[in-house]
């Protein structure tokens, strides 16, 4: 089973990166599978640490692939790194092992300090589809239109019966990343 979360990372010169990404759990270990190349991948082989946090806000998701990438940081309690200052809850991660792979490296993240910050008010449909379409986003370049057009016109459906204001915000982002990459495919998709 794979999780939505946002992983925070710290470079070697003090750059915060926020990234969203699947992770999985096998007992006691975090399993994470960042792309090769990428940001985060590079901050944890040289740090040896990132954050896992939870949150319900899908900025952050629909943020993150349309270029959003600076949001409010706080430094991690026990780690050299930074949490999400609005996540409800976050994990301090030491890295364990590696797992080379060409492609996706399998980092096993040992789990550190964890705290809570606040409450999780239940499962909401709008946020379930923008995390949906924050992936397609992120597979512009891959997915043929007719598909990202189908499944965005069946997402808008819960972002139209459920979405609060943050919910439209990061629909819109989406909304706004299909539109420009239409308009220049080669120029990529975030605006």
């Amino acid at each position: 089973m794979i999780f939505e979360s946002i992983v925070t990372t710290l470079s070697t010169t003090g750059v915060p990166h926020v990234a969203p990404m699947g992770v999985r759990y096998e007992g006691d270990l975090v399993v994470l599978m960042p792309f090769k190349p990428s940001t985060t991948l590079e901050n944890i082989l040289a740090s040896g640490c990132a954050v896992l946090n939870l949150t319900t806000d899908t900025r952050l998701f629909a943020g993150c692939v349309t270029g959003r990438r600076e949001w409010p940081v706080g430094p991690a309690e026990t780690i050299p790194c930074v949490r999400l200052a609005s996540s409800l809850g976050h994990v301090e991660l030491h890295l364990a092992a590696v797992r080379d792979d060409p492609t996706r490296p399998v980092l096993q993240m040992a789990r550190g300090y964890a705290a809570r910050h606040g409450d999780f008010a239940g499962f909401n449909r709008a946020q379930a589809a923008i995390i949906e379409g924050a992936v397609l986003v992120s597979r512009l370049h891959m997915l043929p239109a007719a598909k990202i057009d189908t499944e965005m016109a069946y997402l808008q459906i819960a972002v139209d019966k459920t979405a609060g204001p943050a919910e439209r915000e990061a629909w819109q982002w989406l909304c706004d990343a299909v539109d420009a990459f239409r308009a220049n495919p080669r120029g990529g998709h975030a605006p």
